[in-house]
């Protein structure tokens, strides 16, 4: 009998994992553009842990093995950044990324009172593109990381989040 992957809040008992995690998903990214000195890639485990305290944090488990992990905040505007979401490379393809992503949307707008949902991607990262524009997220705009890589913003109204939940 197989397990079953689960959504729930992240603790603080998780950081370590996701941290894990975030390194081992965006190796891939890294070595599209050439460059790890990418943010996931550089970010220390205390910063994992301040996030995990104090923005709204989701994992995807399989067992006890945190398996994917996403991450978003509100600012005063009432705009909801979502970042930093990645599913393990054996699961992916299997809706677990789409699911975080409803989880976090979900949170942060019935308990952050988002009234909008932002986040950005490299713009070569072909299926990061697909999964955020499949769920109703459309571009507006471009920018540079601070990391020097050019990324695509993308926006969908937190109202969106019924329609594609």
């Amino acid at each position: 009998m197989g397990m079953s992957v689960t959504i729930s809040v992240a603790t603080e008992q998780d950081a370590e994992q996701i941290f894990k995690l975030q390194y081992l998903c965006f190796q891939s990214e890294a070595a599209l553009y050439g460059n790890y000195r990418i943010d996931p890639l550089v970010q220390s485990l205390d910063s994992v842990r301040q996030e995990v305290a104090a923005d709204c944090v989701y994992v995807a488990r399989l067992g006890e093995e945190v398996v994917g992990s996403v991450r978003g905040s509100v600012t005063d505007d009432g705009s909801a950044s979502i970042g930093k979401l990645c599913v393990h490379p054996r699961l992916q393809g299997h809706g677990i990324g789409a699911r975080l992503l409803r989880a976090a949307e979900s949170a942060l707008a019935g308990e952050r009172g988002a009234k909008r949902f932002r986040l950005h991607t490299g713009h070569r990262s072909e299926n990061n593109l697909r999964l955020y524009r499949r769920v109703g997220y459309e571009t507006v705009g471009t920018s540079q990381g601070s990391d020097g890589v050019p990324m695509i913003v993308l926006e969908k109204a937190a109202e969106a989040y019924v329609a594609t939940a």
